[in-house]
């Protein structure tokens, strides 16, 4: 049986690089980025700007599923860069998955779409690794609860999930959306509270976004928070293990590790490539 068909937007970032080897021996994996992808056979190697619509829908072409990871993934990003690169840029992946025929979008949402709760008790605490001030058990936020972005950038998160919405019920192309923790280049989240509560490890990372290509096909829709199953998390993974069945593997244990930092890959200000 042939391999299912996968285009990744933002391989090479943290999400991508750490769901790569994965997707490499499940699909036929193929990559859509600014500046190529290395490893990547040239014929499947796609170059192009999220922006620029004539620039990507070569890559769309003959796809059966596109993971959306590219974006400027800044939780401070200014309105300038995150118009261009997460509106316009999600805008563009959706439009040309309809018009190339693509059957999912599986998009690479956020967090921060809800980031304005870690303002209240006791997610504060927690975020800011004050555990003492933290009394178990605290209540998990769901997929129920109102949008409350912290930042353009997680305003463009919830907006990508909005669009996803309507491409589903009028065009006909499923999207699920993941609202991804915090997925470290390290893989060792013992540095802060907000990366104890949020870690995604890489290995959970791969699997909820193969459960999400791999989903029923009658699943048309779904918002999906993303995290490991940590001691300090904030989020439900009810749905996640309804809807797609995962299982998370890791958990990123109760304690700081005083001699741990976060990498400058990690900071989200942090881009390989300038504009």
């Amino acid at each position: 049986m042939a391999k299912r068909r996968v285009l990744v937007t933002g391989l090479s970032g943290v999400v991508g690089s750490a769901l790569r080897s994965e997707f490499e021996e499940r699909y036929e994996l193929s990559s859509l980025s600014r500046h190529g992808a290395e490893g990547i056979p040239e014929e499947r190697n796609f170059k192009g700007n999220i922006s620029d619509m004539d620039s990507i829908l070569p890559a769309f072409e003959g796809q059966d599923t596109v993971v959306h990871l590219a974006a400027d993934r800044s939780m401070t990003a200014d309105w300038a860069s995150a118009l261009k690169n997460n509106f316009v840029g999600t805008y563009n992946v959706f439009e040309a998955a309809k018009i190339a025929g693509v059957k999912r979008v599986v998009y690479g949402s956020s967090q921060h779409s809800t980031g304005g709760y870690y303002r209240d008790e006791p997610y504060r605490y927690i975020m800011a690794g004050e555990f003492d001030k933290v009394e178990r058990p605290y209540p998990l936020l769901d997929e129920s609860i109102p949008i409350r972005p912290s930042g353009y950038y997680g305003t463009s998160k919830a907006y990508g999930e909005a669009l996803g919405s309507y491409y589903a019920d009028y065009h006909g192309v499923s999207s699920i959306h993941l609202r991804i923790g915090f997925t470290i280049s390290t893989d060792d989240p013992s540095f802060g509270g907000g990366a104890l509560a949020l870690w995604l490890s890489h290995r959970d990372t791969a699997q909820i976004h193969a459960k999400a290509v791999d989903a029923p096909t009658d699943l048309k829709y779904a918002v999906i928070y993303a995290t490991s199953d940590n001691y300090w998390k904030i989020f439900s993974l009810d749905r996640a293990r309804k809807l797609l069945g995962y299982e998370p593997q890791d958990d990123a244990g109760p304690e700081l590790n005083p001699n741990a930092t976060m990498a400058d890959r990690d900071r989200t200000e942090y881009k390989v490539h300038e504009d």
